[in-house]
């Protein structure tokens, strides 16, 4: 038997988004749990990078999913398969979540004995990025298929997020995608993001991404630490 739950969360009523973001992560602060926000298209491979990552992360942390989507519980039963807490999020038709709904979603979820929650956002390149979640990193995967161009038809994804997965690349010799001109599209926007080519097919570059949050985490406690 499938062992989540799925839940219903409806848009924040509040204005100031930036706000609720905020205290949403000075809570996850004091109960020292890391929220990672995981966005793409639909399609990109979220839901399979996420099983690859889950299994290269499990004997260093304890891992809670939400998978957020308008519909559906498929997600969900997938990543219920790696035997992570996970939890299902039904946005009522919405395109993204705003930080009082991760609130809900975490509130279901449960953080107890949780050193990471990973939002795996609704699948979408634009409204995901203009809501702060309330989450620590923002991460993002950009397919092969897409194309090399979408840095510059949605800057403000790339923008914000701290890493970039550009997934599929064991499909790279069918398609006509230049990693250098990505990577310099990339860093025009955001010097500062890392760029991690894997392949959630064949597993290749996943290690890399999960020492890439395992990095974040334990500095993230350590500034906690210093600030006691």
């Amino acid at each position: 038997m499938d062992s989540f739950r799925v839940i219903e969360i409806k848009q924040s009523v509040f204005a100031d988004n930036n706000k609720d973001a905020d205290a949403l992560r000075a809570e996850l602060k004091q109960k020292g749990v890391f929220l990672l926000n995981l966005m793409s298209s639909p399609g990109a491979g979220k839901t399979t990078t996420l099983t690859k990552t889950i299994a290269a992360l499990k004997d260093d942390l304890k891992i809670g999913i939400m998978e957020a989507d308008i519909d559906s519980d498929v997600d969900a039963r997938t990543i219920a398969g790696t035997g992570a807490k996970v939890i299902q999020l039904h946005t009522g038709g919405m395109c993204h979540l705003d930080a009082d709904m991760t609130r809900q979603g975490i509130r279901n979820l449960g953080t107890e004995g949780l050193d990471l929650v990973i939002l795996e956002n609704v699948g979408n390149l634009v409204c995901p990025a203009e809501f702060d979640t309330g989450s620590v990193k923002n991460a993002m995967i950009l397919s092969v298929p897409e194309g090399d161009d979408k840095p510059l038809k949605y800057p403000l994804m790339f923008t914000i997020s701290d890493v970039l997965l550009i997934n599929k690349i064991d499909a790279a010799d069918y398609f006509d995608f230049d990693f250098d001109a990505c990577a310099a599209r990339v860093k025009k926007l955001n010097p500062a993001i890392e760029i991690i080519p894997i392949s959630a097919k064949t597993g290749e570059g996943i290690d890399r991404f999960a020492e890439w949050i395992k990095r974040q985490v334990k500095q993230w406690n350590r500034q906690e630490e210093n600030r006691g």
